[in-house]
């Protein structure tokens, strides 16, 4: 296989769109002339084909009868967040396959895949003769959530409203899918505790949290 920049001759993808059905997404793009077969690269945004071919192994050969049969490139997403697909054109010269790299990001296509759960519940005990009560906080996670995620605040005389509205606590672990119970912890009788994104523009369009 051997990769050729995109040219004003070469063919190219176009109008790339895609429709979503669940966690099914359907992808359609404007086949270029001649072009019969192409191959399709799938990864996190982060991980910009903008100036690189990725590995053949990460690419997925998909050739236009199917695409006629199937109606588009259709795909199971399986991830959190959002989802890169890349497109290539495949010609064939002289026997030897040639992938088109296009800079000009139109075979390129960004596909929102959902946010997983992160349900917590934080419970408390009073000391009668203690100046002090007994927090306890339970993380029920659909997939793994790094430590870094999540913080605790902590506000005395009613629950924070936000991140910046109390004392904010880090998090020493991270969080396995299913059922984390926490470490009891003690604050004072007049302190409230209530779980936040440690950056809830970042994290956000990742999980959705929700107090039980």
């Amino acid at each position: 296989m051997r990769v050729i920049d995109a040219t004003s001759s070469t063919p190219a993808i176009r109008d790339m769109t895609h429709s979503l059905d669940e966690d099914r997404v359907c992808l359609r793009w404007r086949w270029p002339e001649g072009v019969q077969a192409v191959y399709i690269h799938k990864g996190p945004v982060s991980d910009s084909t903008a100036d690189r071919m990725p590995d053949e192994a990460d690419l997925k050969l998909y050739t236009r009868e199917e695409y006629k049969a199937s109606g588009g490139y259709r795909d199971r997403l399986e991830e959190i967040g959002q989802v890169q697909y890349t497109v290539y054109a495949g010609l064939m010269e002289d026997d030897e396959l040639e992938l088109v790299l296009q800079q000009d990001g139109r075979n390129r296509l960004t596909v929102n895949a959902g946010r997983a759960r992160i349900f917590y519940m934080i419970s408390q005990k009073n000391n009668l003769f203690r100046k002090y009560k007994s927090i306890q906080i339970q993380v029920m996670a659909e997939a793994a959530v790094a430590k870094d995620v999540l913080c605790y605040v902590k506000k005395q005389g009613g629950y924070p409203a936000n991140k910046e509205d109390g004392t904010v606590y880090h998090f020493l672990h991270d969080f396995a899918p299913g059922k984390n119970t926490l470490p009891v912890i003690e604050v004072g009788k007049n302190d409230y505790v209530r779980l936040f994104f440690t950056d809830g523009r970042k994290y956000g369009q990742f999980y959705e949290l929700i107090a039980q």
